[in-house]
């Protein structure tokens, strides 16, 4: 048995932990081992000696981000155990072995007791994303756990960490293959509608998969509609309206070369109804916005601090005015928000502040968030970042 470097908490600062909250943070510890680095693997203990967890250590705000609530070693047959959980889930889910869908999250950090962990499926291409050092020192071992889980099925596992790591560790850091390679233009199916994913070069880890069952719902209401897709990337919302029967999509985001590979999608689904304009999307709902029965709005994170969420507040309050100002009478406006310390509260009243100053009446028709291969669990809450509203508005 491996012998593990110890924390020790605070009297009264296990309590968390005790509850299953995985964070550990740096005021709860009261003395640690004088020979941890980052990245390391680390016990945790209470003020009484009382084991709580393994958990791999960083230092700063959160120190510790546990991994197992038991004592056991940190190996490749651990990794295996966790991949093999997470994987059984999204069976569970219809989402592993899918005809009609080979690309899901298998990992989502603190909801599948991987914090700092991401890991995304593309047709038998894995990408792994590590947000804490620990997990990236961990990368090999889970790259052999993924082959034993997915045998003949993997085809490659791409590390895509370099920007999601601290800079004092990830400075000269590559992405790289870890097992395989992709020499193919990779092609996905979401509910059998088809996108050609660039895990290296695109945006996260190629596609924003949190939007599967939202982008399902659109498709229901586009028939005959003209739709407008804003911050589209490459054209997930676009895609099902196309594929649904609206009369036209527009999808409108500032990359050029998000909006090169929107149109391929749309050649890929044969979606003559689909226009890309690569503008800023402010500009154009000042300047085309009142064309459209549908807006999609799907900013990126106007708000990654709280330091910083009241700007937040009054960038999602202007946009989604510029939309309501303009969308057609018994249209239908789908708005989001991923920032993290914008909580459902916060942005359902931001977009009621919109709709009020644009004198415009609405009827909520649903409540939006990320899919079930997002996790979120009672003992993390933290978890659940991804909101969305549907109105109707007269």
């Amino acid at each position: 048995m491996i012998e593990y470097p110890r924390l020790i908490l605070h009297n009264g600062k296990e309590l968390p932990v005790l509850r299953f909250h995985p964070w550990i943070f740096s005021g709860a510890i009261k003395t640690q081992d004088s020979n941890i680095a980052d990245g390391d693997v680390v016990e945790v203990y209470s003020a009484k000696q009382q084991f709580l967890g393994m958990a791999q250590y960083q230092k700063g705000s959160i120190t510790g981000r546990i991994i197992s609530f038991s004592k056991q070693q940190i190996n490749t047959d651990f990794w295996v155990k966790k991949i093999e959980k997470a994987f059984l889930y999204r069976q569970f889910l219809n989402l592993a072995n899918n005809p009609h869908t080979n690309v899901y999250r298998l990992v989502f950090g603190e909801g599948d007791g991987c914090p700092g962990l991401i890991m995304d499926f593309y047709n038998g291409h894995v990408v792994f994303q590590a947000h804490s050092i620990g997990m990236h020192k961990c990368r090999l071992d889970i790259a052999e756990a993924l082959k034993i889980v997915y045998g003949t099925q993997l085809k490659s596992v791409y590390d895509k960490s370099s920007e999601t790591l601290p800079n004092n560790y990830s400075a000269g850091l590559k992405n790289e293959f870890l097992y395989g390679s992709c020499n193919e233009e990779l092609i996905v199916i979401e509910n059998d509608v088809k996108f050609y994913i660039d895990f290296i070069n695109g945006q996260k880890t190629g596609f924003f998969i949190d939007q599967r069952e939202n982008r399902e719902l659109l498709g229901k209401y586009s028939k005959d509609k003209r739709v407008l897709n804003t911050f589209s990337y490459t054209g997930g919302f676009s895609m099902y309206a196309a594929n649904s029967g609206c009369e036209i999509i527009h999808s409108v985001d500032s990359s050029a070369k998000a909006i090169d590979l929107c149109n391929k999608n749309a050649i890929l689904n044969n979606a003559t109804n689909h226009e890309g304009f690569a503008v800023d999307t402010f500009d154009y709902l000042k300047d085309h916005g009142k064309n459209y029965d549908i807006i999609i709005l799907d900013p990126p994170a106007f708000a990654k601090s709280r330091d910083v969420s009241h700007n937040a507040v009054i960038g999602y309050k202007r946009l989604n005015q510029m939309a309501l100002q303009n969308i057609k009478k018994g249209g239908i406006l789908f708005t989001f928000s991923c920032s993290g310390v914008i909580d459902k509260k916060l942005f359902y009243n931001t977009v009621t502040a919109a709709a009020i100053e644009s004198r415009r009446n609405m009827k909520l028709l649903h409540t939006l968030s990320q899919p079930a291969d997002h996790v979120i669990t009672p003992n993390f809450p933290e978890g659940e970042y991804l909101k969305g509203l549907a109105f109707y508005v007269e």
